[in-house]
């Protein structure tokens, strides 16, 4: 029991040295003091393995472990915020939070830190969860890299709710940023834009160890969970920073829109000082029972906006242009410039986006050009400085054939893009559509990153996305950077991926417009890859949020010999082109005839899943409320308009028992 003592006592001691170094700033002892205690509790803890604890200070340091990441369903889902660049619309949001609750309002503004969103969850004290932004709706549990973040609390002091939810900004420090860019160059690596996606890229790393060594920082700004003990946002950002969180000390409540505007002016050149990146400021009502009044619409609360600040500019010669093919064909023009600093980052390119941006800039190679970044994100070319062309060369024209291939390129009619047609020999076209095929969310092949997916192609193994089925343990073994177990790793993702659902198939092959949602909408109605072979244009617009556009694009795809001969082979090779039975057998007809909307968040199943059973016993989705409507699924947080338009035409609202015993589910 001493040894346990001993281990508990020193956790608890660099726990408290963590949070005095990494939160408050002031550190009590040396580095060197803090690395001996570190390595005094490392040895007791290998010494006596039983006691191991995964929220240790020792774990901080992150694992070369490579694990894959869950998806994790948000209990609250993450909107994304209003955004303005006027300080007009500003005055606008608060005239009509002022209107619409009919009383005195305060206004608490923040910094907006410009990184990767997170959610972090606490029960009894205890980090439980770490998950990403996502899609709003669930993300990734990232928990083991963000136990790396020294500014985080594993543990948490002084009196805490039982379980809440609380979330902020994972960010790369500037000096970070410098040196991992730095050393990328040094070995010849492309580098990364900026803080944001650089600490993104870090956040979502397979080694917690390669994670903490990139030495994340992060600031919370909100609360969520039941019952908890504030009135407030304010008074909720005071308590968390008691419990042990990193909270911004730049916060202020406004009582005015004068006091608004002052922190607004003071922070544009302040934030240029702050060691990480910002980009605007965050203007919330503090009163949570007026947010509450207020509500939120389908992406953004009401009661809050976003005001970020104008991009930087700045003035730089323009060197060439090169063009830079994409999977579907767009060619987009790139400007090389001399190099420019702007928000803290040296910007060689920039895009012109397409022939109309270059005409209407009139460039000229040896222009001296204004570049700035979009959102301090993107950088662009927004005008010339005609007066100081001196000695400049030929005016640029946009090219008529492809870099890549040299076919003559083509124009949509109604697009401002150029497309390189000839997608079945075009390298990057090729390339493009395999990457799109393995990703993520469509047929989620790991192993065949950018890098190895370039390399087969070069050596013949994958001319179009069938290829990668044909692939052999050896052909791969064979290969620069690749030994027999990354190989089999690969193959058995790639048999794993004969199992993904037929509409992520659909979304996979790329087809023009077809988007994950887009797919998911088509096989609801065609269940089948025959059925959308034989779909006509009149049949497609008929689908719920299918459009003209997307219809002709899927017509086209499948009057293509070449698109039908790929699928064969998909098909041959085991992949699901029809809908499971078990989707499409009906277990009731209880909803038969009845139009439902959904709304709100839910405790027992997902939103998709809700929509799922409502297909399943004969029931069909809505996404407006009309005297058509059967009845409202309503869940918590449902969207007010909705709610008082229900009401308004008597329409019955059902909450989730009600519906569930419905159902007999």
């Amino acid at each position: 029991m001493m040894k346990l003592q001993q281990i508990e006592s020193l956790r608890k001691e660099l726990h408290q040295h963590n949070y005095n170094y990494y939160v408050l700033n002031t550190p009590t002892i040396s580095d060197y003091e803090f690395d001996m205690k570190l390595k005094e509790l490392q040895a007791l803890e290998t010494e006596h393995p039983e006691f191991f604890d995964p929220l240790s200070p020792t774990q901080r340091v992150g694992s070369d472990i490579n694990a894959t990441f869950q998806q994790v369903e948000h209990q609250y889902p993450m909107l994304s915020l209003e955004n303005t660049y006027s300080e007009e619309e500003v005055q606008d949001f608060y005239n009509r939070i002022k209107k619409l609750l009919h009383e005195d309002v305060e206004l608490v503004c923040e910094l907006k830190y410009d990184g990767t969103s997170i959610s972090l969850i606490y029960e009894n004290g205890k980090l439980l969860r770490a998950v990403t932004r996502g899609d709003g709706k669930q993300g990734d549990d990232v928990t083991d890299n963000v136990k790396t973040i020294r500014s985080i609390p594993l543990y948490l002091q002084g009196d805490y709710p039982e379980r809440f939810e609380i979330r902020g900004e994972i960010l790369m420090p500037w000096t970070v940023f410098d040196a991992l860019n730095k050393e990328r160059e040094e070995q010849e690596e492309v580098l990364f834009a900026n803080p944001r996606n650089a600490g993104s890229g870090t956040l979502k790393l397979q080694n917690s160890s390669i994670v903490a060594s990139r030495k994340l920082d992060s600031y919370l700004y909100n609360i969520l969970g039941g019952n908890l003990p504030f009135a407030s946002h304010f008074d909720s950002l005071c308590a968390a920073k008691t419990w042990g969180f990193k909270i911004s000390e730049a916060v202020k409540v406004c009582s005015s829109l004068e006091e608004v505007f002052e922190f607004i002016h003071y922070w544009e050149e302040e934030r240029k000082k702050l060691p990480v990146a910002t980009d605007g400021i965050v203007i919330k009502v503090n009163d949570y029972a007026q947010q509450r009044t207020l509500g939120t619409t389908a992406k953004s609360p009401r009661w809050a906006i976003a005001y970020k600040y104008q991009a930087e500019s700045g003035l730089t010669r323009l060197n060439s242009v090169s063009y830079q093919v994409g999977r579907t064909g767009a060619v987009t023009p790139v400007a090389n410039l001399d190099p420019v600093s702007l928000s803290g980052t040296t910007v060689r390119r920039a895009s012109l986006h397409n022939a109309d941006i270059i005409a209407g800039l009139d460039l000229h190679i040896g222009d001296m050009v204004y570049v700035e970044k979009g959102g301090e994100i993107i950088p662009k070319i927004t005008a010339v400085a005609v007066d100081q062309r001196v000695l400049i060369g030929d005016k640029v024209q946009f090219i008529k054939n492809c870099p890549e291939c040299n076919t003559p390129l083509i124009r949509y009619e109604g697009e401002a893009a150029h497309y390189c047609p000839n997608e079945n020999a075009c390298p990057p076209q090729i390339k493009g559509k395999i990457q799109h095929f393995v990703s993520r969310k469509a047929m989620n092949i790991e192993g065949l990153g950018v890098e190895t997916i370039n390399l087969l192609y070069d050596e013949g193994l994958l001319h179009d996305v069938a290829d990668i089925y044909a692939l052999k343990v050896d052909e791969l073994s064979g290969l620069e950077r690749l030994g027999e177990k990354s190989a089999q790793n690969i193959l058995q993702s790639i048999e794993k991926s004969k199992d993904i659902p037929f509409d992520r198939v659909i979304f996979a092959l790329g087809i023009r417009f077809v988007g994950e949602t887009v797919a998911k909408k088509l096989v609801q109605v065609l269940h089948d890859i025959e059925q959308l072979k034989t779909a006509t244009y009149d049949m497609l617009i008929e689908i719920d949020e299918i459009g003209e556009r997307i219809a002709q694009s899927v017509v086209q795809y499948f009057a293509e010999d070449k698109n039908i001969e790929l699928i064969n082979r998909l098909k041959d090779y085991g992949l699901q082109m029809a809908v499971s039975e078990k989707d499409l057998k009906p277990q009731s007809d209880t909803l038969k005839d009845k139009s439902i909307i959904i709304s709100g968040t839910f405790q027992y199943y997902s939103r998709d899943e809700y929509k799922q059973m409502i297909v399943q016993h004969g029931g069909k989705n809505v996404s407006s409320i009309s005297s058509k409507t059967s009845f409202v699924l309503a869940g918590e947080k449902m969207g007010p308009e909705k709610l008082k338009k229900a009401e308004s035409l008597g329409i019955p609202i059902l909450n989730e028992d009600e519906f569930l015993e419905m159902l007999d589910v």
